[in-house]
């Protein structure tokens, strides 16, 4: 059982980060789960400089199919049109995983009245990390982490203590992050504008859109 995130974290996880980039005297494998182009827009920009990056598209939380295919299509467009960009760093590759709701609504069971941002969303940070450590042990990657850490409305902490967690169970390396510092959020927002990128105005389950 995952232990809830302590009310005074004190962890600065863009310091962390920037202590293992430094460090690097390699290029990195990485899968790096993406819940949207807009949110993955700023972190492949800032990542693709130091490592060779798969992004893995996972959301079984998306409650209407065409929403899901409306989103994955987004992703593999701003995917195509940065790697046409010369001299902004490594390829980017993408990894569509499969469309699968059912076990978004059996990880929500008994928690569909939580509020926004409390259990049901912790479960579900669960259920897509959990997948992307799974498959990043199963291909050998250097690394996993997560674009969810860019958005202001998610728990950046509980994010990298259950990636923390999951690193440990599968023993494949988590890559600690929290994407929103250093204006990381705006800076999604500026790309989203530069390549008209359709942005949702909800996470995308049905809870969430109800709440």
């Amino acid at each position: 059982m995952i232990q809830k995130v302590k009310s005074a974290n004190t962890r600065n996880y863009q310091r962390e980060l920037d202590k293992l980039l430094e460090r690097l005297t390699t290029v990195p494998r990485l899968l790096l789960h993406s819940c949207c182009a807009p949110c993955s827009s700023y972190v492949l920009e800032y990542l693709r400089q130091y490592f060779e990056i798969t992004v893995f598209y996972y959301n079984p939380n998306i409650s209407m199919e065409v929403e899901y295919q409306k989103r994955v299509e987004e992703q593999k467009r701003l995917i195509d049109a940065y790697n046409q960009r010369q001299n902004s760093g490594h390829s980017i590759s993408v990894i569509e995983g499969d469309y699968e709701p059912e076990i978004f609504y059996t990880a929500a069971k008994g928690l569909e009245q939580c509020p926004e941002g409390g259990e049901r969303c912790f479960a579900c940070y669960e259920l897509r990390l959990r997948k992307t450590a799974e498959l990043a042990k199963k291909q050998d990657y250097d690394y996993f982490a997560t674009t969810l850490t860019i958005s202001p409305l998610k728990n950046a902490a509980k994010l990298n203590e259950i990636g923390e967690h999951l690193a440990e169970r599968y023993q494949i390396p988590w890559l600690v992050s929290d994407f929103k510092k250093r204006d990381g959020y705006k800076r999604s927002i500026e790309l989203s504008a530069e390549y008209a990128l359709y942005r949702q105005n909800y996470c995308g389950c049905v809870y969430s859109q109800t709440q």
